[in-house]
């Protein structure tokens, strides 16, 4: 049960396994202006992460909304972060109107933990956004900080997951780890999220707290690629541990700006399906598009 070996072979792999298209819920779309910046940071990453982290798809938005297109994503969740304050709200705005213009496309939004941040994020939920992204490690603040404590009641009575990176993968940030977030899943435990990159490095602590919480998934985004096995490689009972928690793993690729083609975080999943024979292609299909479906 290999995966595909080039994009080109994605569409085809994809079909072959009765699947109408992808979903994939870990997709960045920025303002041109930030994107720039983004890229630019991923260009010192030898200064940042001690290697090289060339941009795969440094392409035009046009390109990449294409390029998503022909590889049969037929639905995928634009991200956008903030790092500093005052800026989440206009992503917000921003990324409405690039979902709204996009028809593969849901609407999300983003957080920051200051004052106001109940008023637009409760705007952009009842506004139908699908997904919250939350990054802890850019944006520097503690999840547990009292602002944010009625932005995470909000979402978890709307029902809409949180897409939060706060693992200490790639590098630590003032307040990553699995613990401190187990701390907001304590407090607001129906709280809908998905675990970016799997709690990289801590996959098992990532793990347990699916285990804990009725609410909480995993995303794929860079697990088990080459790349990432390098810096924070996968416990080698994964498959069995994936085997544990059906319906909970949903694809995530970080497009476009993953080191490495899509094809190859493709070909990572297909390798757990094919180690543990209670994954298999049911587990392909659940992840490829059945559990981002329900997701969004």
């Amino acid at each position: 049960m290999t995966g595909p070996e080039t994009d080109d072979d994605v569409p085809g792999w994809v079909e072959s396994l009765g699947l109408p298209g992808l979903v994939d819920v870990h997709v960045h779309f920025l303002p041109e202006r930030v994107l720039r910046k983004v890229w630019a940071y991923f260009d010192q990453a030898e200064t940042h992460y001690g290697r090289a982290w060339p941009v795969q798809y440094r392409l035009s938005q046009e390109e990449r909304v294409a390029l998503l297109r022909k590889l049969g994503v037929q639905k995928f969740a634009p991200l956008v972060y903030p790092h500093k304050p005052d800026m989440a709200a206009w992503l917000t705005e921003w990324v409405t109107d690039f979902a709204d213009a996009t028809p593969s496309a849901v609407r999300t939004a983003t957080l920051y933990a200051e004052p106001g941040v109940e008023d637009y994020l409760g705007a952009a939920v009842r506004a139908g956004a699908r997904a919250v992204k939350v990054h802890v490690q850019v944006g520097g603040f503690d999840p547990r900080d009292p602002f944010l404590d009625p932005a995470w009641g909000l979402l978890a009575d709307a029902g809409v997951p949180a897409i939060v990176h706060c693992g200490h993968g790639p590098i630590p940030g003032a307040h990553t780890g699995l613990d401190v977030f187990a701390e907001v899943l304590a407090r607001h435990p129906r709280l809908t999220t998905v675990l970016a990159h799997a709690g990289m490095p801590d996959y098992r602590g990532a793990v347990d707290l699916v285990h804990r919480y009725e609410n909480v998934h995993l995303d794929t985004t860079m697990v088990g690629t080459p790349f990432s096995e390098e810096m924070a490689p996968l416990p080698k009972d994964w498959p069995a541990l994936l085997a544990e928690i059906p319906g909970r793993v949903v694809l995530g690729t970080d497009f476009p700006n993953i080191p490495y083609s899509y094809a190859t975080q493709l070909r990572a999943i297909a390798g757990w399906a094919a180690a543990d024979g209670r994954l298999g292609e049911a587990f392909l299909r659940d992840v490829l598009f059945e559990a981002g479906t329900r997701l969004l």
